[in-house]
């Protein structure tokens, strides 16, 4: 019986220099931050903005912090049911194991990392006096493909992987949780894989969803793209696209949950369906991981603000609307040129 399932490539390894602490999922971050800082760059040029290459790279190094430590906090207070990090929270951010090995900061919350760079967005903008909606929407256009970055990063680390899955494109990732063959649906799905089972007594590793790949192209690619084609370019209100993108993100993020395992320790909190639903299938839509609550709020959120933001901008022309307007964006659009020459 042919395999009609993928095997995790054994060529990749979470180490760029095996032995030495340079890691695939650190080079992720940095090109995704190298990426959407390009693309900011770029709009600023295209729409003559008044911000300096000063202003810039202020604005990258806070909202950078500001993600890196919202994600490693909610990562460490909400995901790890252990108690550990409530008990020492200098654990929190220390990058070296028991044996003082270095290990950078495991476990990241994209939720928590969100939260931290918008918070820090609108600090700066409130210090620096720019405006938060236009400084967003350059954000929020570039973030997408910049994040696509990161999943790749958990792809080639073998982590986050989805749930058993018998479809053609499952992979078998190595570190993933094994099964016994004794179990009626582990030998349906493996006789659907074409993974023989005959003479093994083990526990048996079973294709997943690589939703690690999933996320990187709908969240990632796909997002960016309707977002940086459809509607940047467009005249629409200050704000739409901070809005567009907190929605959006929310909603293709909440179906790939249902494809995605949740973390074992906290399973579904939310369970609208009794029958018997293991973290590792996908029984019935109506239980809902951590992910998806956290998803569903972004979904609010963002609809919210779609219409605060509309209507914020209803008796508010854009800055090109006017003759003087015009003429006073193009003196301050002279002087920003020259600085970032």
């Amino acid at each position: 019986m042919p395999l009609l399932s993928l095997s995790y490539p054994s060529w990749l390894s979470p180490e760029i220099i095996p032995g030495l602490p340079f890691r695939w999922y650190g080079l992720m971050y940095l090109l995704a931050f190298g990426t959407t800082y390009l693309l900011f760059i770029r709009q600023v040029r295209e729409k003559s903005l008044p911000l300096s290459r000063d202003d810039i790279g202020s604005l990258f190094f806070w909202t950078i912090l500001g993600l890196l430590v919202g994600a490693r906090l909610l990562a460490a207070l909400v995901y790890d049911t252990s108690g550990r990090y409530l008990r020492n929270p200098l654990l929190i951010f220390w990058p070296f194991d028991e044996r003082m090995h270095f290990t950078g900061l495991q476990g990241m919350s994209y939720h928590g990392g969100f939260l931290g760079a918008l918070t820090a967005i609108i600090v700066f903008c409130r210090v620096k006096k720019h405006s938060f909606l236009m400084v967003g929407d350059l954000m929020a256009a570039g973030i997408p493909l910049g994040y696509t970055f990161g999943r790749l990063g958990n792809f080639i680390n073998g982590e986050l992987y989805g749930r058993v899955t018998a479809l053609p494109w499952g992979m078998v990732f190595p570190h993933a949780e094994r099964f016994s063959p004794r179990e009626p649906w582990v030998r349906d799905i493996a006789a659907a894989a074409g993974i023989p089972l005959a003479g093994i007594d083990g526990p048996v590793n079973l294709p997943r969803h690589p939703s690690q790949l999933y996320e990187a192209f709908f969240e990632g690619i796909f997002l960016w793209a309707v977002l940086w084609f459809l509607f940047r370019n467009r005249r629409l209100f200050k704000g739409f696209m901070i809005g567009a993108y907190i929605t959006g993100y929310g909603i293709v993020r909440f179906f790939i949950e249902y494809l995605r395992e949740p973390d074992r320790d906290i399973g579904f909190p939310i369970r609208l369906s009794r029958l018997d639903n293991p973290t590792h299938l996908f029984v019935t839509p109506w239980n809902f991981t951590t992910g998806q609550i956290l998803c569903f709020l972004m979904i609010l959120g963002g609809a919210a603000s779609l219409m605060v933001f509309h209507r914020m901008s209803g008796s508010v022309p854009l800055p090109e609307d006017g003759p003087r307007s015009r003429e006073t964006h193009r003196k301050a659009s002279r002087k920003i040129r020259k600085k970032l020459k």
